[in-house]
């Protein structure tokens, strides 16, 4: 799916392509890529109006974002000197961006992570966790930053959930949040697309996480993986998601009830996290299921139960990362 420049003048990502005019900034952003180009896939970096390839030009010929990211200790300077060269560059029109990770050892998820999302959870109904509340969105459900979302005959409620995600990139276990950052790679935007009638299979004992978010297309990803030294404070960024370009979610991610750093505190104290992990960390409110409004306030205007249906188009913008956007087929 080729990459789109977005409609509004006002929005995020284009505000985020001119932070490269900041006086002061020395070097463009890191925002690497998986993308297809005259039918060949590769790894390559967003810069400007260009995607750069690295697949024939690393000496280890990664084959993959996860061994790209394995190996970034000792490729790091070889892909700032392809950077510097710019000569293997095809215009980012003429490619098709993919999910930057394709199949990582883990896809992981936190529930009810936004303060006035757990608000919208207690309306509905649903006793909000005392502690961080994990599930697996399953791999295969790993969509394209531009692809298609499926909405099977079985759902009647397909909702979207816009989430910053981060990846993992060195191992590690039992690792405390004030090391943490050490270990984060990069950040991507995320859509946590989700069956809420599935969800509610097991309802009143209990909700349904990870079977009602692993269907197959409705974990979208991308449009790229910024690293994570581009990104001076990843707990304080706009986050929006629009459906038909009707504003439904805008928030902060300071609004967090637990941040990136805790999170990975609390999984590496039972799992060990590996380079590719991806972890999406929580949604803001307005999905929806809930009759509140984009900014978590009541509205009288929204009816509820607003769900996906065929022809609609989700959008998810987050604050110096980029923007995703998929029809709903």
């Amino acid at each position: 799916y080729n990459y789109v420049e977005p409609i509004r003048s006002s929005s995020i990502e284009n505000q985020w392509f001119n932070i490269a005019n900041i006086p002061g900034a020395s070097r463009p952003f890191m925002r690497l890529v998986r993308y297809i180009a005259d039918g060949e896939v590769s790894l390559g970096v967003k810069s400007e109006d260009y995607v750069i390839g690295l697949s024939h030009k690393l000496s280890s010929k990664p084959e993959s974002m996860v061994d790209l990211i394995s190996e970034w200790d000792t490729l790091q300077r070889e892909v700032g000197d392809i950077l510097s060269d710019g000569s293997d560059k095809v215009p980012l029109s003429e490619v098709s961006l993919l999910a930057p990770i394709q199949r990582p050892g883990k896809f992981l998820a936190i529930g009810m992570n936004y303060q006035k999302h757990r608000a919208e959870a207690v309306d509905a109904g649903i006793t909000p966790p005392r502690n961080q509340m994990w599930f697996t969105k399953q791999t295969t459900s790993i969509n394209d930053p531009f692809g298609d979302v499926r909405k099977p005959d079985s759902t009647m409620m397909l909702d979207y959930e816009v989430e910053l995600a981060f990846v993992i990139g060195k191992e590690c276990y039992q690792i405390k949040a004030e090391e943490a950052s050490d270990y984060i790679f990069g950040y991507m935007v995320c859509n946590d697309v989700s069956m809420r009638d599935w969800q509610m299979h097991n309802m009143p004992d209990r909700i349904e996480l990870m079977i009602g978010k692993s269907h197959d297309s409705h974990g979208p990803i991308g449009p790229w993986l910024v690293t994570a030294d581009e990104v001076p404070d990843p707990h304080n960024l706009r986050i929006e998601c629009f459906v038909n370009g009707d504003l439904r979610q805008s928030s902060n991610t300071d609004d967090m009830i637990w941040n990136c750093y805790e999170q990975v505190e609390y999984l590496s104290s039972a799992m060990t996290l590996r380079p590719g992990d991806i972890v999406a960390t929580g949604t803001p409110p307005g999905s929806g299921f809930s009759p509140r409004g984009a900014s978590g306030k009541a509205d009288k205007e929204r009816k509820g139960n607003v769900f996906l249906q065929a022809g609609d188009v989700v959008r998810c913008e987050i604050e110096m990362i980029g923007a995703i956007e998929n029809k709903v087929v």
